[in-house]
């Protein structure tokens, strides 16, 4: 067992009462830290403040070699953190789970040392010059989610340190110890106050948002809490990036193999074990095919492994955590009592945080499976005759980040693909993700976006000089 404490300034502080952390496998305590006062949040954000005006001055180059060093701080420390995310989080060494986790982190962290943001010249003759230049925001506050919480973590706060600003960023208190790990080696490699963290439940988080020393924030969570986070930053007229729920829907067409596409679609939703904002989590299927893919899907599931994460022949693991193993199974329930088909799975066995994957049949809208953000190891799959129906009832939410389209036609997937409701569509997949192509939400599913060029740019503020 760890014993983890707030990182301030490059230090350590003591914070107010203990959190522990248990492994949602067994449900040991696997580590300790203290949640952070508001003096401990004082503490961090006049240090990212105080250390934005040396941090914001060095160059491209400096900053661009500090994403370097933090992506060979992650590599020479990858089974640690790997070891660590596991126990607190649950999900398996292998697989999509934590190797993966840290490995997709470090590639993240070296990508953004790629890119550059040069100053765009709009004239330059004998009548004058105008330059736009992209400046650092200043302070950031980050606030990260127990799902994916150390390559989250890197989501935010290396583009943001790329761009030449500071960050305080507050982990969820399900899972603070692989991003406290994380902190603690970064600031080996990086100047003091440049990035700080605080562990804190609800108290914290909107001390953070509100903070009038915190220019922007940068949230990934629940539809229901960013706006919470959006509330909060108002009254200061904070920037934001705001990466909420998803409810992503998949259209399968009649023209496909159910059995070449099986792998795909499961994995679609199951990554993570469902707790992913962009996993699929509605499955619309073509009446002529519909029967084949359920049985295919259900094939699939018997080949994989879940279990107890520290063991490395399973890919799937628990549910991190109480309350979201108690919404998944009530959902679940109540599927089946109107009349849903469980295919496989839909009753919890043994002890642990364990849900098995359950595929549910012959589910419909009216549905809390269908119409809400599960987040977990159980996927609706609805029927449909007509494609403008289904691209209807795919579009019918107030959701907006993802969404697939699964044909052997490729320029209809694309025209099809074309009239999803989403930040991201994808075709013949889905969930995949490049730290090169930006990744955001539109309806209830987020404001701005994240990775590549145009995500750095969201750390930024224009400013135009006339000559």
């Amino acid at each position: 067992m760890g014993d983890h404490r707030v990182t301030t300034d490059g230090g350590a502080a003591q914070g107010g009462r203990l959190i522990s952390i248990r492994n949602p496998s067994t449900g040991e305590v696997v580590g300790v830290c203290p949640a952070a006062t508001v003096a401990d949040l004082e503490a961090a954000v006049a240090a990212a403040k105080a250390a934005f005006a040396s941090w914001s001055a060095t160059s491209p180059a400096e900053r661009q070699a500090a994403c370097v060093a933090i992506a060979e701080t992650l590599e020479r420390h990858a089974e640690e953190l790997a070891q660590l995310l596991t126990r607190e989080q649950g999900k398996p060494l292998n697989g999509l789970g934590s190797r993966f986790e840290v490995g997709g982190a470090a590639a993240w962290a070296r990508y953004n040392a790629s890119i550059d943001l040069p100053v765009k010249m709009v004239r330059d003759d004998a009548e004058g010059r105008i330059a736009i230049h992209r400046k650092p925001v200043g302070v950031v506050g980050s606030i990260t989610p127990w799902n994916w919480p150390l390559m989250i973590a890197v989501w935010h706060v290396v583009p943001a340190l790329r761009a030449g600003n500071t960050v305080v960023i507050k982990p969820s208190p399900l899972t603070p110890l692989s991003t406290l790990r994380l902190v603690e080696l970064l600031n080996q490699v990086l100047p003091p106050g440049v990035l700080t963290c605080v562990v804190g439940g609800d108290e914290i988080g909107p001390l953070l948002v509100a903070h009038r020393d915190v220019a922007k924030l940068v949230f990934t969570g629940s539809t229901s809490t960013g706006r919470k986070v959006m509330a909060g930053a108002a009254e200061g007229l904070k920037r934001l990036t705001l990466e909420l729920g998803g409810n992503d829907a998949a259209i399968v067409l009649p023209d496909v193999d159910p059995s070449a596409i099986a792998e795909g679609l499961f994995w679609g939703a199951f990554v993570n074990n469902g707790q992913t904002c962009a996993a699929l989590k509605r499955l619309y299927v073509h009446d002529d095919i519909y029967e084949a893919v359920c049985a295919a899907l259900v094939a699939y599931a018997a080949t994989v492994k879940t279990g107890d994460g520290l063991s490395e022949d399973n890919v799937l693991g628990p549910v991190q955590n109480a309350m979201q193993f108690a919404k998944v199974r009530d959902m679940v329930d109540q599927a089946r009592a109107r009349g849903a088909r469980i295919l496989v799975g839909g009753t919890p066995q043994g002890e642990g945080l364990f849900f098995p994957v359950t595929l549910i049949a012959d589910a419909a809208e009216g549905m809390d499976i269908v119409d809400l953000e599960q987040f977990g190891p159980a996927l609706p799959i609805l029927r449909y005759r007509d494609i403008e129906d289904a691209i209807a009832r795919a579009n019918g939410l107030d959701f907006g980040l993802g969404g697939s389209i699964w044909t052997a036609d490729l320029a209809l997937g694309r025209a099809l693909a074309a009239r999803l409701e989403c930040g991201t569509a994808w075709i013949n997949k889905h969930g995949a993700l490049r730290p090169d192509t930006p990744f955001g939400g539109v309806k209830s599913s987020g404001i701005g976006v994240e990775f590549g060029p145009q995500g750095l740019e969201e750390y930024t503020t224009i400013q135009v000089v006339h000559e």
